[in-house]
């Protein structure tokens, strides 16, 4: 019985799972906004939300801590330097997830997992332009 027990296995290993999780996070983190299926969004949301929180506090342990989980210098530093300082004002619930509804070949729910608050900036500078 998996009573007690968290998270969604997503039909692979541990190790596979944290790659995925490494690399999806990697993604978002680079293009603000990524369409995946739901479970792999809802499980994104809660590896990522606890890395913004960390990067909203810009302290050395916490870049350390946000390097265990994602060991890409350059997209850490995306984080701490561009994500956490805009969403310093947020209490949590940092990323959104649209459900888009159901890809063609195989019927898997389909969702765009986003940041909240970088696709208004996108958006004005389309009207803008």
């Amino acid at each position: 019985m998996r009573h007690n027990k968290s998270g969604r296995k997503l039909s692979r290993k541990t190790a596979h799972r944290k790659a995925l999780m490494s690399n999806l996070a990697s993604a978002l983190i680079t293009h603000k906004k990524i369409k995946t299926t739901d479970a792999k969004a809802k499980e994104l949301r809660r590896f990522i939300e606890p890395l913004v929180t960390y990067a909203k506090k810009g302290d050395l342990h916490s870049r350390r801590q946000v390097l265990k989980k994602i060991n890409h210098k350059e997209i850490v530093r995306e984080l701490f330097n561009n994500i956490g300082p805009k969403l310093s004002s947020r209490n949590g619930g940092y990323t959104r997830i649209i459900k888009l509804g159901f890809r063609d070949n195989d019927c898997a729910p389909i969702s765009i997992i986003e940041f909240v608050d970088f696709l208004e900036d996108s958006v004005v500078k389309e009207e803008n332009q």
